[in-house]
């Protein structure tokens, strides 16, 4: 008996779950949508940050951009190049990734590779599950959320993405690579 394929879509389902995995729910999408909010911009960034092999990554852009979730902007015309930006419904993603992130590391992973804090009022306690600051008490807005490395993140890390991040830096920020 032969194998059905996986479809790329469910129909069948009545379900806001299924359509959002529709957009979202592929393999590599929420890792580009979450170096997005680490501040990676670039093509080659992602690449090299993500490890993803080329012909995925323009497809998962495509789809992103496509979506509304990011937007593609020119920023050198010779040679063409361009840099993706989260859009309002990109940024709409936070608490589901923050969620993610959060149940990734106390049910599957070391604790400790990345902490996120609230940068406006500088405590050093990390945000709450949903985003909430446990010193002023607010729910931290992502542009006030500053990314932090943890103790069990890798020092010396091989990619330049890796090495930017680690230092302290608001998410949303263009990250800073060094020149290849």
């Amino acid at each position: 008996m032969g194998r059905m394929a996986l479809g790329k879509d469910y129909a069948t389902q009545e379900c806001s779950i299924a359509r959002a995995l529709e957009v979202v729910g592929e393999r590599w999408t929420l890792l580009v949508v979450r170096d997005a909010f680490y501040g990676v911009r670039r093509y080659n960034d992602f690449l090299v940050h993500l490890g993803i092999p080329r012909a995925v990554l323009a497809a998962r852009l495509q789809t992103l951009t496509t979506e509304g979730i990011l937007d593609k902007h020119r920023y050198r015309e010779s040679p063409p190049r361009d840099e993706y930006v989260l859009t309002a419904r990109g940024l709409a993603l936070w608490p589901t990734l923050r969620a993610l992130g959060l149940w990734g590391r106390d049910f599957l992973d070391k604790p400790g590779l990345r902490i996120f804090r609230h940068a406006v009022c500088g405590t050093e306690e990390e945000l709450g599950p949903y985003g909430e600051c446990p010193a002023c008490g607010t729910v931290v807005p992502v542009s006030d959320v500053e990314l932090m490395p943890g103790p069990g993140l890798d020092r010396d890390p091989a990619d330049p993405v890796s090495r930017a991040l680690l230092k302290p830096k608001r998410l949303l920020q263009p990250l800073e690579t060094e020149p290849v």
